[in-house]
């Protein structure tokens, strides 16, 4: 079998097609590594866009947290004085 094989590369035509069918099939797998990185990439950047967009909302609710009022006294004198 590999005499056979080492026999038909031994001629020049032969190694030219085995080496453009190798360059073939480097520039395919290539090509679909490169899609596969930009896809792992694109979720990457989704899932950053969520993660911004939670920390949005947390950092949201922490501030009206902190501008709340403190007791029942406060909640009323903010009532009173028209502060809501």
């Amino acid at each position: 079998m590999w005499g056979m094989v080492a026999g038909v590369l031994a001629r020049p035509w032969a190694r030219r097609v085995a080496s453009i069918a190798l360059v073939a099939l480097t520039d395919t797998l290539f090509l679909l590594n490169l899609r596969r990185a930009g896809e792992r990439a694109g979720r990457a950047a989704e899932r950053l866009e969520t993660l911004e967009r939670s920390n949005a909302v947390h950092r949201q609710m922490l501030e009206a947290a902190a501008r709340r009022p403190r007791s029942r006294d406060d909640l009323l004198d903010r009532l009173r004085g028209g502060g809501f």
